[in-house]
């Protein structure tokens, strides 16, 4: 791993961490009933999705978007968020 680019295990964090949120979205909703509401650890999974809702999207929509631009908002801010610590930490990991 020591090999690799801090960009690229950035983007590879940020790509791996848009699949689970996908993933687990997609559970969490088709199994709404069998779970009884939202999937158990769905808020630990989609926190970084979360945080730019509501901190950087939310100021700048309004609540009323439709379901699939709110969905790609979640999921680039998960991208976002997510490889932005991956290349915080893996800088400070290499000093």
């Amino acid at each position: 791993m020591s090999q690799l680019k801090t960009s690229t295990i950035a983007m590879l964090s940020g790509a791996l961490s848009v699949v689970i949120g996908l993933v687990a979205f997609t559970l969490s909703w088709n199994f709404w009933d069998f779970w009884g509401g939202p999937m158990p650890g769905i808020q630990v999974l989609l926190y970084p999705g979360n945080l730019s809702l509501v901190y950087v999207w939310h100021p700048l929509f309004t609540e009323e978007i439709n379901f699939w631009p709110k969905l790609v908002l979640q999921m680039v801010g998960q991208f976002s968020v997510v490889a932005s610590a991956a290349a915080v930490v893996t800088l400070i990991a290499r000093r």
